[in-house]
């Protein structure tokens, strides 16, 4: 993670617009990938007679090439509304508490910071972001998770705001936290790991392999942070998009015992190539970004 906030004097309103510009920049980029990311995820085993049915998606190109067969290639783009307000919210917050948390957390702040300490500042600013943020996160998976429809068939919601007063009107306002102890979970854990693993890749690359502080740097540290991501949080990317796609669950451990049950433990690993090159991407394009825009904001200075 940039320590430049510490370094510039940029304000904590500072830091966050950079992040949450960076953080709506590369969502732009990738949503097509988490689209289809999403539709894997929820795919369910379908029956046929008495035995078991083939998937409609398979594999990454397949499911993206299904979908804008299908639906048109705009479909990939399913969510990219509540998707900016999600990253605007969650990414701004996430990332402009982490050096201020990282801090009140750390007696050495201007000496070398422990990496249990970056893992807790990550953790607890994932959490306070998402609880913010879980109604966008909620509204973005349902767009994204309705396919197809039958002719005839209506979709559920006209639009993102159409979709928050639904679901308001429809199951009350605190269906719009469904999900959210799933999401929290999630959401503190792959932002430890990309938080943290960012920052610690950095500075090891630049400290033992006396890389410089350049867009290289950035790079590899970016693939670091999304790969470390993707590997732990998974699990509860799936229970979290099976959740508040699919309201038939009664609760976070409920959806994982039935996942498991139904689909064996593979199904926790469903669309991980997508989900990497999602996630991959996304750190690499948010990071470099970032790291980019908070350069100008500290040679404005």
């Amino acid at each position: 993670m940039p320590d430049l906030s510490r370094r510039t004097g940029i304000s904590f309103a500072g830091t966050f617009f950079c992040s949450a510009f960076a953080a709506c920049f590369a969502e732009v980029c990738t949503i097509p990938l988490d689209t289809a990311k999403v539709r894997l995820q929820l795919q369910k085993r379908t029956v046929v007679g008495e035995g078991t049915g083939p998937p409609k998606y398979k594999g990454v190109f397949g499911t993206i090439s299904t979908i804008a067969r299908e639906e048109g290639l705009p479909a990939l783009w399913k969510g990219i509304i509540p998707g900016l307000h999600r990253q605007f919210i969650y990414g701004g917050l996430r990332i402009g508490l982490y050096e201020p948390v990282k801090a009140y957390l750390s007696s050495d702040y201007f000496g070398n910071v422990s990496l249990f300490q970056k893992i807790l500042a990550a953790l607890i600013t994932g959490a306070i972001a998402i609880s913010v943020a879980n109604p966008t996160d909620l509204v973005k998976v349902r767009l994204q998770s309705e396919g197809k429809l039958p002719a005839g068939v209506a979709r559920r919601y006209s639009s993102a705001l159409s979709a928050y007063y639904t679901i308001v009107q429809q199951e009350g306002l605190s269906a719009l936290w469904t999900g959210l102890g799933a999401n929290i979970a999630r959401n503190a854990t792959i932002n430890a790991a990309e938080l943290a693993s960012y920052d610690q890749v950095k500075q090891t690359i630049m400290q033992i392999l006396g890389f410089s502080d350049n867009i290289f740097t950035h790079l590899l540290a970016g693939l670091g942070a999304g790969f470390f991501a993707v590997c732990i949080g998974s699990p509860l990317d799936v229970v979290k998009s099976r959740m508040m796609g699919d309201t038939s669950y009664k609760g976070a451990l409920d959806c994982f015992i039935k996942t498991l049950a139904n689909e064996g433990p593979y199904a926790f690993y469903k669309g991980f190539l997508l989900n990497f090159g999602r996630l991959g991407s996304w750190n690499v394009i948010m990071f470099l970004v970032l790291e980019q825009v908070k350069s100008f904001f500290f040679l404005e200075a």
